[in-house]
């Protein structure tokens, strides 16, 4: 029994993980939208910092008290990412990533540090063709982003969720 509840805590664990990592696909010279935005209601964009970064270290754009801070942003960035600044408001802190190329791949992350927030978007470049230029492009917009990326979301947690709904049916048999 306790083997079945630890079991269980493990996949509760994966499940948050699956649900706060996005996949993104884009392909060279086109451009995608970084998805991230905040749960937190009460999170006032002149009091909240957010930081993307690319493969755990690269400085991909920067938001600091609201305000757009590129300082210290990595020059392979440099003209290539861009804010919303209109959607601050609404706790969407997407970055949108112009130009790509294969060494934009990789995992990038937003950092909310005022409400300890974290999302990961693993980035995917593909070569250019032009089913997956429109493919790229539906990233662009942030209001339709439940397309394919909410199917696959459901459809891993799907995968995971099945075994452990056996397991559970199991352990009270």
């Amino acid at each position: 029994m306790v083997i079945g509840w630890g079991f269980i805590c493990v996949f509760a664990v994966l499940i948050n993980k699956v649900c706060l990592q996005d996949t993104v696909e884009g392909v060279i010279g086109g451009s995608v939208l970084l998805p991230c935005s905040s749960t937190e209601h009460d999170l006032e964009p002149q009091d909240t910092d957010v930081h993307w970064r690319h493969n755990g270290s690269k400085n991909v754009y920067d938001i600091v008290k609201g305000e757009d801070s590129l300082q210290l942003q990595d020059p392979r960035y440099k003209n290539r990412a861009e804010s919303l600044p209109d959607e601050y408001e609404k706790r969407n802190f997407s970055i949108k990533l112009t130009d790509l190329t294969h060494t934009d791949a990789g995992k990038y992350t937003c950092y909310i540090t005022h409400s300890s927030e974290q999302r990961t978007v693993q980035l995917i470049i593909n070569e250019s063709t032009a089913g997956k230029e429109s493919k790229s492009t539906e990233h662009e917009n942030p209001e339709d982003e439940t397309g394919s990326d909410s199917v696959e979301t459901s459809l891993n947690l799907l995968f995971i969720l099945f075994p452990v709904l056996i397991s559970i049916l199991s352990i009270g048999c």
